[in-house]
């Protein structure tokens, strides 16, 4: 149970990135992402190979989290595509 636990808060991780991501006005004054980047929930943990795909009004990436000991979780991940500002946002 207590990886379930982890598992889902690793994922919700994601959804928390993009999503408090849209407050700022300006999307294209966001740096990138490079890989691996921080997790925003701390504990060192890492998130690796996160490369969303866009297609049918949704985004979907696996993704690998991996601690500081080296645990790693892979996951996979889905959102609206919403265009936004000349782009695409992932967000909900």
């Amino acid at each position: 149970m207590r990886d379930a636990a982890r598992l889902s808060f690793i994922a919700a991780f994601a959804a928390l990135v993009i999503h408090g991501a849209r407050a700022q006005d300006r999307l294209e004054d966001w740096p990138p992402l490079t890989n691996p980047f921080p997790s925003t929930g701390g504990g060192g943990i890492m998130i690796h190979d996160y490369d969303p795909v866009v297609a049918g009004g949704r985004c979907t990436t696996k993704f690998r989290a991996v601690e500081p000991n080296g645990t790693t979780y892979h996951n996979l991940i889905e959102f609206e595509a919403v265009e936004s500002q000349g782009g695409v946002l992932c967000t909900n």
